[in-house]
């Protein structure tokens, strides 16, 4: 029956070319569109051969437009202004005059375009070459492209003033997971939060089954589609190894990144892992629960990396469902092997979010500890603990990337009474687990679910 029913989508998706007659996928005829873009090869030229050559193969093996890209002249782009700013470089907003390629147009010969809509132009500083190196982690995006996980390369254009080649890439008018929560976190309730989680745990899962270790996770790093939706997008893939081999002269412990999410074990100059990012993904949890960045009170210098080999982690909140408290410190144990991968994280926050969702008015566990959360918030005053409205950055707490050079720093660990708490909490909710063990089993992996 499944294999009927697969056939059938399959159809579904199929339609007549109009030019060559033949069936295609997804309303895009691969060998007729390659054709029409080799034949205006000839019509364009980025001035960098190793560009023109990128953008000419990604053309040639485009199966969709979504994962079409090209050279822009500048001058195609409108209302260009400065959005925000980096540790490498800079994003401008734009209006693209023209818009994407959607398909060809028989009757006039050219290409269908969508017509004017908003980019992010994306400009490094010089510690970047637009060189291989660069374009292969563009050429990540595109293996992203069409699957809700990363924002979409659009193509490539060169600012005429600075002479600095820019990507071009979708606009997510929501800004930053970061800007959000400093502005916005009170507006962020118990079931936004889980579908955070449980959205960015199935996107990454996705992203390391495609065997691409991010390097540099973190809330700047993460766009909201818009102010009021939960939908979220993953930018600077692979950045800072990029980083870390364009520099002169390059040291051994040079690293890149910014310090509060770096694992412990690339802290000391080992490589860089899928569990690196998991790690990375506790202190995103932690924020978002939080709505404070971590080691906020602290300068971010070799004295803090020192420590957090050692095994300081920031405090997590006692009132915090202890579900969730499970989970962040699970991620950023220090003993690699302990984390647990993306998949798992998903399947578990999946349970919980519709856990939440579905039963609130049941007595299942996450349900009681979110209440009990809320109860303890509205009765909290700030004189208890620092509050997203009240807490102090110290002014060398630094939150974007950067070039970090350590040396000397001891073997991680975790501190002293970890294992023990986290066998308490793995211990009492055993039986919870347990009993549903069968439920867990039933959950796919479906990625067009993700927020």
């Amino acid at each position: 029956m499944n294999s009927i029913l697969h056939t059938t989508n399959e159809r579904k998706m199929l339609y007549v070319c109009p030019e060559c007659k033949q069936r295609c996928n997804r309303r895009w005829c691969k060998p007729c569109h390659a054709t029409h873009f080799k034949n205006d090869f000839d019509k364009w030229t980025s001035g960098n051969d190793t560009i023109d050559k990128f953008i000419q193969d990604a053309q040639l093996n485009a199966d969709s437009s979504i994962r079409t890209i090209e050279w822009i002249p500048y001058d195609r782009f409108q209302d260009t202004k400065l959005i925000a700013k980096g540790g490498y470089g800079a994003i401008y907003y734009a209006k693209w005059i023209d818009g994407r390629i959607e398909g060809w147009n028989i009757e006039y010969q050219q290409w269908k375009r969508s017509g004017q809509f908003e980019v992010a132009l994306k400009k490094f500083n010089d510690i970047i070459d637009l060189n291989e190196d660069f374009l292969n982690e563009m050429a990540i995006l595109l293996r992203t492209s069409g699957k809700m996980i990363a924002s979409n390369l659009y193509g490539i254009t060169k600012d005429p003033n600075t002479h600095k080649n820019m990507m071009v890439l979708h606009y997510y008018e929501g800004g930053s997971l970061r800007n959000y929560l400093n502005n916005h976190f009170n507006d962020i309730h118990w079931i936004n939060k889980l579908v955070y989680l449980k959205g960015l745990a199935g996107k990454f899962s996705e992203i390391h089954e495609l065997n691409i270790v991010h390097r540099d996770f973190h809330p700047g790093n993460i766009l909201k589609y818009s102010l009021e939706s939960n939908y979220t997008y993953i930018t600077d893939f692979g950045l800072s190894k990029l980083i870390t081999k364009n520099i002169k002269n390059p040291q051994k412990n040079i690293i890149s990144g910014v310090l509060p999410y770096i694992a412990p074990e690339v802290l000391i100059g080992g490589e860089y892992t899928k569990a690196a990012d998991v790690y990375s993904f506790a202190f995103v949890a932690y924020e978002l629960i939080t709505g404070i960045p971590p080691y906020h009170d602290m300068s971010h210098d070799k004295d803090l990396a020192f420590e957090i080999c050692n095994g300081l982690r920031p405090k997590i909140p006692f009132h915090t469902p202890k579900l969730i408290t499970q989970i962040i410190m699970q991620c950023w144990d220090a003993r690699i092997t302990h984390r647990p991968t993306f998949k798992e994280l998903y399947k578990e926050l999946n349970k919980h979010y519709w856990d939440y969702d579905k039963n609130y008015n049941n007595n299942n566990e996450i349900t009681i500890q979110i209440k009990e959360a809320e109860e303890f918030s509205k009765n909290q005053t700030t004189e208890i603990t620092p509050t997203p409205v009240n807490y102090k950055t110290h002014p060398q707490a630094i939150y974007t990337s950067r070039l970090l050079n350590f040396s000397n720093l001891p073997e991680p660990k975790n501190e002293e009474n970890f294992e023990k708490k986290l066998e308490e909490l793995t211990e009492s909710f055993y039986q919870i687990n347990a009993n549903n063990d069968d439920d867990d089993d039933d959950l796919d992996l479906d990625t067009s679910k993700f927020s």
